[in-house]
């Protein structure tokens, strides 16, 4: 069941065992931190967001509804003051944001391919967009229904 192994085979596993050992896939070519989009598109994002939450509160204005409201608005304003402290701490040779003009102009480099710059800002804001429109017809409706 056992054999002795001799240091010559063993020198020679262990060679053969160094030169398959895969290197670890970490990235280091990590230049930018930003998601590629300017900070405009990041702004607007948010106060959509915001926005909505702005309508909700004047159309169902109530005591009780302060204290939901203050949590919702802190953490809407996490989900956006945490990425921009990602981007900022970004490696010291790190890319900057690209403003509006060049992203309107170059679009942004997605897995499936290039995309330009009108048609991500419609994919980026479509989302809070169409929440904010569904909160002012909820409004809307309560108003006229209540």
């Amino acid at each position: 069941m056992t054999r002795l192994i001799t240091k010559a085979e063993l020198e020679q596993s262990a060679a053969l065992a160094r030169l398959s050992t895969p290197v670890a896939n970490i990235r280091q070519d990590i230049e930018q931190r930003n998601f590629g989009l300017p900070v405009a598109l990041h702004v607007t994002y948010f106060g959509l967001f915001l926005a909505y939450l702005a309508v909700m509160f004047v159309g169902f204005t109530s005591p009780e509804m302060i204290l939901p409201m203050v949590i919702f608005v802190l953490f809407t304003a996490a989900f956006y003051f945490v990425p921009m402290l990602w981007a900022q701490m970004g490696p010291a040779g790190a890319a900057p944001a690209p403003r509006m003009d060049e992203f309107a102009r170059d679009g942004i480099m997605t897995l499936t391919g290039r995309c330009s710059g009108r048609d991500a800002v419609v994919q980026t804001l479509i989302l809070p967009a169409l929440v904010l429109g569904w909160g002012v017809a909820i409004v809307t409706l309560a108003a006229f229904l209540l």
